[in-house]
This record gives C-alpha cells, structure tokens and sequence, in this order.
C-alpha cells in the first residue's frame, strides 16, 4: 500500500574528490525495514542521509514517506529536520561533552519522559553510567549512548552513518547486535550506511546499492551479492586471502570479520574465479563447506 512506502526520487549535483557528480536517487522503501545503503566511498550514501534528514536540499525531487510529502520542488515543500521525526547518529556519534549520558539522552526528547530515558539507558547497558560525561566513556559506550540518544525522540526514521567504522573488529561485532537491538525497539525504519560486506549480510532486510550517485541494485543481500542461488545456509562472509595447492586439491583460508580463521577445501573447478583479497561467502550443505565469490 502507498501509505507503507516511502518514496524517494532526487537530485543535487556535488563537488566530489574525483570531480563533478551528479546525484540522482529513485527508489522506494518499506516502513519498518533496516536498509544497508552500500557502495564506494563518494557514491553520494552519506548525502542520500543527509537529504532526507533535512539537513542537505536536492535541486530538485520527490520524498513522500506515507501519506505525507517532505520535499517537493514543484510544491516549494521542504520541511524542517525537526518536523520529519528522524534520528541521526554521525559518524563522530557527536555527543555533547559537558553533559553525562543521562542528560546527552534525555536531551534528545520532544517530550521529556524521564521512565523512557531511564528505559533507553537499561536497555543499552548504561544506567551505571548515568552521571558520566563522553570523556570518560570507552568508544562502544559512547556509540550505545549515542543510539540511545537517536531514539529517545521515537523516530520513525533511524538514520546511521557509517557508525562502526571507526571500532575494532571485536567490537564491530558486539555493536552490530545493539543496532539490531535499536532497529528492534519501536519498530523503526532504518537506514545504515556501510561499505562492510560482513555488515550487510548481518544487518541488512534489504540493501540498496549506489554507485556514481544512482541506485544500480535494491533486494536482499544474497540477490544483490551472490554470483549463484545457495539453497545450502549461509555460515560467514569474509575475506580470502590465500590459496594453496596440494596433490588433488586446494586448501584456502579465510578471515572473517571478527578475525577467526577458517580453512575450506576447494578443487579447481571451485576456484576459477576466485582470487587471493576477493570477499566469499562460506556455507554449507549436506554438512560439507562450500565458498562464493562475493559481486561488489
């Protein structure tokens, strides 16, 4: 139905690293979806945030989420960022440093509800941080506090940009579960930028793959990223670097991304497009592991 849609078709010509790009964005998205936006660095994923943030205006375009039209260029539409309900969580997480995590979350609220933000803050491991300021926090707490803040205005769009980028593998991993756990809560639409393969296929319902400013793929991961149809259950994505011959066969070894190391047999028919750094999925059927290539 139209009223579950939220439709997007703009466009903003930018000055990127490599020149002139110009931004064209046509798509639709279902509410309640947690959308990986994936693509190379200066694709135009974080302005698409931007855009329907508020915070940056296309030259010209469409975006009606619902029943309800936020910009329209022909209607002179655009509304405020405050009247379009979003969070946004930067990459930076941008927290204010002379406030404790309590304050940076109930900061947040059109509608201060001190049970929701003492709610938020049990949810994401933070009440025994309370009364602690950003500089005293490691980066995880402050990337939890941070998405607790995102949703302490109970927004219908979770907008996150790039936010684990800057962690290491090992916490990576035990975030990627708290951003689940915030796309969970009230049933948010998300959109989460990434260039993380291993993200995508953990996080992503539905990515949306942008290269050069336009959308060259929306579907599942597994559509968008497998070479082949695998009826056998995915296991995990990572990234191939070496492969070994032996008498009668070969022997590869994969790291995943949180740094476990996995060793597959393959013989050469299996082999022939792939390639030491390629990104493979590994999975198995009938109880034996097979690996993919990965398309980016």
């Amino acid at each position: 139905m139209e009223d579950d849609l939220i439709e997007i078709d703009v466009e903003k010509k930018l000055i990127s690293a490599s020149g002139i790009l110009n931004l064209h964005i046509k798509t639709s998205l279902n509410f309640g979806e947690l959308v990986v936006v994936f693509g190379d660095s200066g694709a135009g994923k974080t302005t698409l945030l931007r855009i329907l943030a508020g915070l940056t205006e296309p030259d010209r375009g469409l975006i009606r989420v619902g029943n309800k039209v936020w910009f329209d260029s022909q209607a002179s539409v655009n509304l405020r960022p405050q009247d379009r309900n979003i969070g946004f969580m930067f990459q930076d997480y941008a927290l204010f440093p002379n406030m404790t995590v309590h304050q940076n979350i109930a900061f947040a609220q059109k509608d201060k509800d001190k049970n929701y933000a003492n709610q938020l803050m049990d949810k994401f491991g933070l009440t025994e941080f309370a009364n602690r300021k950003p500089t005293k926090l490691s980066g995880g707490q402050k990337q939890r506090v941070a998405l607790a803040r995102t949703l302490a205005r109970k927004p219908d769009f979770l907008l996150l940009d790039e936010p684990l980028s800057a962690l290491d593998m090992n916490m990576r991993t035990a975030l990627q579960d708290e951003i689940l756990k915030a796309h969970q809560f009230n049933k948010t639409t998300t959109l989460l930028v990434s260039h993380d393969l291993s993200e995508v296929f953990r996080l992503a319902n539905k990515v949306l793959k942008i290269d050069q400013g336009i959308v060259t793929g929306k579907g599942s991961p597994d559509e968008l990223f497998l070479n082949d149809k695998i009826s056998g259950k995915v296991q995990i994505t990572g990234t191939l670097v070496r492969i070994e011959k032996h008498d009668t066969f070969y022997l590869l070894t994969v790291i995943t991304g949180t740094n476990q190391v996995i060793k597959v047999t393959a013989f050469q028919n299996d082999i022939e497009n792939l390639h030491e750094g390629d990104q493979v999925l590994v999975f198995t059927k009938a109880f034996n592991p097979f690996i993919r290539k990965i398309k980016r």
